[in-house]
């Protein structure tokens, strides 16, 4: 099946009455009630405006069934055009959706990557941890000085806010994630309809089609996870340097830090468990970058998931 086609299809799918505005189109392409110079499958606006409407003409040139021609605009391919208006018997015919191409890893995500993997080794080597935190301390040391240690966490929920949201908006390239997207609804949305029609044929053709597929969601995948490997790369250090700050699994906090009150549980330290094991300064982490994440999103005006057509 061509492009031409499939995209008359996908058309006819979503509007019933572009079939209408179609046969129309074909009607006056390159006839005698067309311009006389019009050469032949070629049609100009005013041709057809007082029966189909500017929207409808403004898809098909859009969607490219009509192309720029000598002195109108030309059918793509008018057989092609004819198929994708035939009354469909199956749903087998497929959306207009051309999987696009992976995006590729440069030479500096695989080291990120590896770099990443590295600093993992750190939640269970303490001389790896040490030599992290200690680097990080570096930056933090002097805001601890001066500051509690819940604003400290707010500095770095802030932070990694904002470069998770520009990473995500830089790496991720959106308009490829909404065709995996699109193209997977549609493939649902067909496999519905025929099963709703008992049309096991078209129910196996769908499924070979969305096995096909599958390829879509490791290039969502890639796409998902080229960014978090950057995220990562740069949050791991700032979360071994906080455990480092309040004591690993028991061991000596580096700094003296505060006791605090909170709502339903009163005057704790910063490793206790409020959420079963899990202890305030990670909560209070997580509230934060949350909360900051929203705010840099809102503020910057960036989509952080795909829409669809």
């Amino acid at each position: 099946m061509s492009k031409v086609e499939r995209r008359v299809r996908s058309l006819v799918r979503e509007d019933g009455e572009m079939r209408d505005a179609l046969e129309v189109v074909l009607d006056r392409a390159g006839t005698d009630e067309g311009d006389d110079e019009a050469a032949p499958d070629e049609v100009q606006w005013i041709d057809v405006r007082d029966e189909i409407t500017s929207g409808q003409w403004g898809r098909l040139i859009e969607k490219e069934i009509l192309v720029d021609g000598d002195r109108g605009f030309a059918l793509a391919d008018r057989e092609a055009i004819e198929a994708g208006m035939e009354e469909e018997s199956d749903l087998t015919g497929g959306g207009d959706f051309e999987t696009p191409e992976t995006t590729s890893w440069s030479k500096w995500d695989k080291l990120a990557a590896l770099a990443t993997v590295g600093f993992f080794v750190g939640y269970a080597f303490s001389p790896v941890r040490d030599v992290i935190a200690g680097t990080i301390d570096l930056a933090f040391g002097p805001l601890m000085e001066i500051v509690p240690f819940y604003v400290v966490i707010m500095v770095v929920a802030l932070a990694t806010g904002l470069y998770s949201t520009l990473l995500r908006a830089g790496l991720m390239d959106m308009d490829k994630m909404s065709v995996y997207q699109d193209r997977m609804k549609d493939i649902q949305q067909r496999r519905k309809e025929a099963k709703e029609r008992d049309d096991q044929e078209a129910m196996d053709a769908i499924q070979e089609e969305q096995m096909e597929a599958m390829g879509d969601q490791l290039g969502m995948f890639k796409e998902q996870f080229r960014p978090m490997v950057w995220i990562m790369f740069l949050t791991i250090p700032a979360f071994l340097w906080m455990f480092w700050v309040v004591g690993y699994r028991g061991s000596e906090a580096q700094y003296q830090l505060e006791t605090l009150v909170i709502p339903f549980a009163g005057t704790v330290e910063w490793t206790t468990g409020v959420v079963g094991p899990i202890q305030v300064w990670i909560v209070w982490y997580f509230l934060c970058s949350m909360a900051f994440t929203q705010l840099v999103q809102k503020s910057l005006n960036i989509q952080m998931s795909p829409t669809s057509s």
